[in-house]
């Protein structure tokens, strides 16, 4: 089974990268049976009061999703943290909301169980940040926002398997923090496990965090010329040869949409 993770950027395109028509198109891409998707868009007018983990799901496929909003509104414009009733599966009404989310998803080909969200306070700082502008990337100073890990378990073909998706928060030491609390929360849970996900942290310093492994070593950002590994899958609980045959599977796809990378392995 191939396991992916991709940050949206709110399925924005960006000067560089090979441009796709649409969310739907770039998702079928990937061809994942279990992806994390971070900054996911719904009800946004910038990008069409779309719900976006539902296309994702309907072109891969897969008929079992969570998506979990970080905040209320629009980050960088207006916005409140959202809170654990905006939480939205693909059992509920696909009706949109009346404020517009923002926030991260989980779609699986596989039953989900056993579903919650760990959430993180934003750290109190701006940080200057390269930022996709309208021709060419930029620095502005950003504020953080709250942060989230969607937790399930996924009933796959080779036994249930915990899948965590996340993103850190870009300000240094608070996201070392958020993936101790993160790895430390499931280590409740007996079965092996995964954490896809857009870190902000480079290279091995996840694993150096977490003691967790490697599940894939390539660079994913920028997405026109890949230098540095923001994206990652660390996994727990595996054989040694199956953590040598998900890094020797490991796959990044420079999509149409997004500053980042696609990320997937095959488990």
């Amino acid at each position: 089974m191939k396991i992916a993770t991709w940050n949206l950027l709110h399925a924005t395109a960006i000067l560089g990268a090979e441009q796709g028509s649409t969310l739907s198109e770039q998702a079928k891409l990937i061809q994942a049976d279990i992806i994390g998707l971070q900054e996911v868009d719904r009800n946004q007018s910038r990008s069409g009061n779309t719900h976006q983990l539902h296309e994702v799901a309907q072109a891969l496929d897969l008929p079992y999703w969570v998506y979990a909003p970080t905040v209320l509104g629009t980050p960088g414009e207006d916005w409140n943290a959202a809170h654990d009733h905006h939480i939205h599966t693909n059992e509920h009404s696909l009706e949109d909301p009346s404020e517009s989310h923002y926030g991260n998803a989980l779609a699986s080909r596989y039953p989900l169980s056993d579903i919650e969200v760990l959430r993180f306070t934003a750290a109190p700082l701006s940080l200057p940040l390269l930022v996709p502008g309208d021709k060419k990337m930029q620095v502005i100073k950003v504020a953080d926002e709250p942060r989230l890990a969607i937790i399930a378990t996924a009933h796959t073909p080779r036994g249930p398997i915990t899948i965590a998706t996340t993103h850190l928060s870009f300000v240094p030491g608070f996201n070392v923090k958020q993936l101790r609390k993160l790895v430390k929360h499931l280590a409740q849970r007996s079965q092996p496990a995964l954490i896809l996900g857009d870190f902000n942290l480079i290279g091995s310093l996840p694993r150096m965090v977490s003691r967790w492994d490697l599940m894939a070593k390539l660079a994913t950002y920028p997405v026109f010329k890949p230098r540095v590994q923001f994206d990652h899958i660390l996994g727990h609980g595996f054989t040694d040869a199956e953590v040598a045959d998900a890094r020797g599977s490991a796959q990044r796809l420079a999509l149409g949409l997004s500053d980042h990378c696609a990320l997937s392995i095959t488990l």
